[in-house]
């Protein structure tokens, strides 16, 4: 076989990230009664999303930290409507990230494929989310015993794509490049950041993605079920 190693990326990817955050952000929103200052949930959402994927940006940059990132994020939306209650938006916060690990759904066939892959390949998580959150995620949906080991962004303070990261994550899985495949939702972390370790890669666009290729990635899929072809 020509690959021996699989890094996934988790959100979005195994854990079905924009499902189970947006749900637990609907049940936060009506427990907070939060609809006293939003039209609807969804103006809610769409104010707190733009802001939120602006900060994982700055993040990744370095111009903010991780404390500020969710203490910004959960305050702008209120900053916005007029109502910038930093009690309330820290309540908001600790209260969703106590509830979002205990959500369970998956991306279509994750299981099936896990349980197809794992006997043949050493499977690891590399994941720019933070480690109190993707442990418990995984747990809690059922499939923390196929991964060998999780390596995050935090244990060495920078964010995929980053070489650095990708190249802790080789060393520290004792893998080689040559026969490791990076698969993931995210062209711009997970792909172009493999591809510049060497790395081949399963570009998985669940929503369309991008098809603006600065590169043709190694595979790319519509679905976890694809990778049956490929592996």
């Amino acid at each position: 076989m020509k690959y021996k190693n699989l890094f996934f990326d988790l959100d979005d990817t195994i854990w079905a990230f924009s499902a189970n955050a947006r749900d637990t952000f609907e049940e936060m929103y009506h427990v907070h009664h939060l609809y006293k200052y939003f039209d609807s949930f969804d103006h809610f959402y769409a104010i707190y999303k733009k802001r939120n994927e602006e900060l994982w940006a700055e993040y990744g940059r370095g111009e903010v930290t991780k404390d500020e990132l969710n203490r910004q994020r959960f305050l702008y939306p209120l900053q916005v409507v007029g109502h910038p209650d930093e009690a309330l938006a820290k309540q908001y916060s600790d209260d969703f990230l106590n509830t979002i690990h205990t959500k369970s759904k998956l991306m279509p066939h994750a299981i099936e494929v896990l349980e197809y892959l794992s006997p043949k390949y050493n499977l690891y998580i590399l994941s720019n989310g933070f480690r109190e959150l993707q442990s418990r995620k995984m747990k809690s949906a059922g499939v923390d015993s196929y991964f060998k080991k999780i390596i995050l962004s935090e244990d060495l303070g920078v964010l995929k794509p980053s070489l650095q990261l990708f190249n802790f994550a080789l060393s520290a899985t004792q893998s080689e490049a040559s026969n490791t495949l990076m698969i993931g939702d995210s062209w711009s972390a997970d792909i172009v950041g493999a591809n510049g370790a060497g790395i081949d890669q399963v570009y998985y666009s669940t929503n369309g993605g991008t098809t603006d290729f600065s590169f043709k990635p190694t595979y790319h899929i519509d679905s976890l079920e694809c990778l049956y072809d490929i592996l």
